[in-house]
């Protein structure tokens, strides 16, 4: 709760990530607050009032995912507004000429994109034999990202294409979240000039 605060003001992109793990942590304890509070929240170094502001904080997450159908899988849908929040700046930014060097950016990493786009859905096709063609570029850019930080934190090792695709998309990513950050605290002008 505390990390999403301070995330949430500083990185969009880190905060939507982080979100993510915390869904998949939720999912770890069966969405069952019990476990939550005992064996995940109690670790941590903070006041017994903390801890029930965390405790309420995932508290409501697990409703929310009960009551959106995500115990399983997917994204909360304040997730998935935020990710739309983003691709609709994506879409902006890249329409408009005052911003040539996230034009430039993105472009740069679109083959990567492609490839991933590609990979995931011969994977998803052989796993669950259907394609997903509504997925868009930035949530690609995203599932690649979420995925490699998971194999960080399972220790597994990253080739150096990944890592290379996984470089060249956080950077596209983080300058998204910039602009993102930018807008929301002043404001970006798309106007021509």
């Amino acid at each position: 709760m505390y990390i999403a605060q301070e995330l949430r003001k500083k990185s969009i992109a880190e905060y939507l990530l982080y979100m993510w793990q915390v869904e998949d942590i939720i999912r770890a304890y069966d969405c069952y607050m019990p476990a939550i509070r005992k064996q995940y929240i109690e670790q941590f170094d903070y006041s017994d009032e903390q801890k029930e502001e965390m405790a309420d904080w995932y508290g409501n997450l697990v409703r929310m995912m009960n009551e959106e159908g995500k115990r399983e899988y997917g994204h909360l849908n304040i997730n998935e507004i935020l990710l739309k929040d983003l691709l609709d700046l994506h879409v902006r930014l890249l329409q408009s000429s005052k911003f040539p060097f996230y034009s430039a950016a993105y472009y740069k990493v679109l083959p990567f994109i492609v490839e991933l786009r590609a990979k995931n859905r011969k994977g998803r096709a052989e796993e669950e034999n259907v394609t997903s063609e509504n997925e868009s570029e930035l949530e690609t850019c995203f599932d690649a990202l979420y995925c490699v930080m998971m194999l960080k934190l399972q220790k597994k090792e990253i080739t150096s294409d990944t890592a290379h695709a996984v470089r060249e998309i956080t950077t596209f990513i983080g300058l998204l979240s910039d602009y993102y950050i930018k807008d929301r605290d002043e404001g970006l002008n798309f106007g021509e000039e």
